[in-house]
């Protein structure tokens, strides 16, 4: 994908809603062995491409790293030199932000969903708060899963740098310490990997029953290019349909050409569900047809090959 963000998405959220994220991707992994942490896939995707799917409604979108294919157009930053902590991360990617409200994202949270940004920004925006981040199941602060007030950020990461000449090297907590936090627990959302029994369970979890579904349907969409909300369960509701009242390889031949016809129509949640409103409504009299022919052919050997009123 491109490496920069196009200048007209910039304006396209509401001012009271406009929010950058600059997203931490540049670490060095050492507990999974210098791996390439963001690039791990997860479900299919990358865990930075993940991360960047829950922050999509970004004005900007700054990833510090090094520059690398997305799942959607971001900018790019490096801190100098390269590997200068976290804190100076977060201050090369500052630089490239307008928003009065940033949120700051670890390129490694495979269960971050599309609901926890604007929670936290709902949570910062009704308080007096700095920020607002996330805590794991522990209770410990992940001050990488937030919504800060920019001007804070810049504030202490500015008197940070006056003391110690530069954030190169200095911990989070020198940042964190200096702010007033508001906290929200989150176990899941906040659940990171930084060893390989954490890729591990992420990637179990995502299989289990409840999840696996719509982890796939994300994965499939990313892959496809196709940025398309519709309501998987009328799509389900055919596919049963067509397989139960025709034959079983007509589910996937039947949605496949609703999406088709959708296509045709001009795209969008509305083509698809007037589509498959049609496809079920055949299916359905398609079910019909095949009772009513059994029926009568069961009438028919109830009463004997003769039917006629006055045979015998």
């Amino acid at each position: 994908m491109t490496s920069h963000e196009p200048s007209g998405d910039r304006d396209a959220a509401p001012a009271h809603d406009a929010y950058d994220a600059v997203v931490l991707a540049g670490g060095a992994a050492r507990r999974l062995g210098g791996a390439d942490k963001p690039g791990l896939r997860v479900g299919g995707r990358a865990l930075l491409d993940r991360v960047l799917t829950a922050c999509a409604g970004a004005r900007t979108t700054v990833v510090v790293a090094g520059s690398r294919p997305t799942a959607r157009p971001v900018r790019w930053a490096r801190e100098d030199p390269p590997g200068g902590g976290p804190l100076a991360a977060l201050g090369a990617g500052l630089h490239h932000t307008t928003a009065a409200q940033t949120v700051v994202l670890s390129a490694d949270l495979p269960f971050l969903g599309t609901a926890t940004v604007p929670r936290l920004l709902s949570a910062l925006q009704t308080s007096d708060a700095d920020g607002v981040l996330l805590t794991d199941a522990d209770g410990r602060d992940q001050p990488l899963v937030a919504a800060y007030r920019t001007h804070a950020l810049r504030r202490e990461l500015a008197a940070l740098a006056t003391e110690h000449g530069s954030l190169t090297g200095l911990p989070l907590r020198r940042l964190t310490a200096a702010l007033h936090l508001t906290r929200v627990p989150d176990p899941v959302a906040s659940f990171d990997c930084d060893t390989w029994d954490d890729i591990a369970t992420a990637r179990a979890r995502i299989r289990e029953h409840g999840h696996v579904l719509d982890e796939w349907i994300s994965a499939a969409k990313d892959e496809l290019g196709i940025d398309l909300d519709v309501d998987t369960g009328v799509l389900l509701d055919l596919a049963r349909d067509a397989a139960h009242g025709v034959a079983r390889p007509a589910a996937p031949l039947t949605t496949f050409l609703v999406g088709y016809a959708a296509a045709q129509a001009g795209g969008g949640p509305e083509a698809v569900a007037e589509a498959a409103r049609k496809a079920v409504a055949l299916a359905l009299r398609w079910a019909d047809e095949a009772d009513e022919t059994d029926k009568a052919a069961g009438a028919k050997s109830d009463a004997g090959s003769d039917t006629r009123p006055d045979a015998g």
